[in-house]
């Protein structure tokens, strides 16, 4: 299986429902950064997995819908604990609605997974990895 990874990074602000989040029951800001790795068997006929720069471009536009905001006040979220594993899920979610869609080039209609995630700090992470 081969993959390639690309890299960007979000501020956000949220807030969780839940004894279980303690002090993170409150409005605070965390800064994510955000690895997404695409998937595939084969290489394309380029001999490439995706094309680097659509994939990071991509990436870094859906992220633009997240940036600086207050997710608490999004109504795609409302409702929802916007966990790092959530986030994860949207994120990747996303990302494969734009392989689908094309944005990505035509021979990343090849790619069979993505994987996404999402650091919080150098010891903790979250991960969501789908299929294509």
């Amino acid at each position: 299986m081969f993959s390639i990874t690309v890299r960007d990074h979000m501020m956000v602000a949220h807030s969780f429902r839940g004894e279980v989040f303690g002090p993170a029951q409150r409005l605070h800001g965390a800064t994510f950064v955000v690895d997404a790795t695409f998937r595939r068997p084969e290489l394309d006929a380029d001999n490439i997995v995706v094309d680097i720069g659509r994939a990071s471009e991509e990436l870094r536009s859906l992220l633009g819908g997240f940036n600086y905001r207050n997710l608490d006040d999004e109504p795609a979220f409302a409702g929802i604990n916007t966990s790092t594993e959530a986030l994860a899920k949207v994120i990747a979610d996303g990302l494969a609605d734009r392989v689908h869609a094309g944005a990505l080039g035509e021979g990343a209609r090849g790619l069979t997974g993505i994987t996404v995630t999402l650091h919080e700090s150098h010891i903790a992470w979250a991960s969501y990895e789908r299929s294509l």
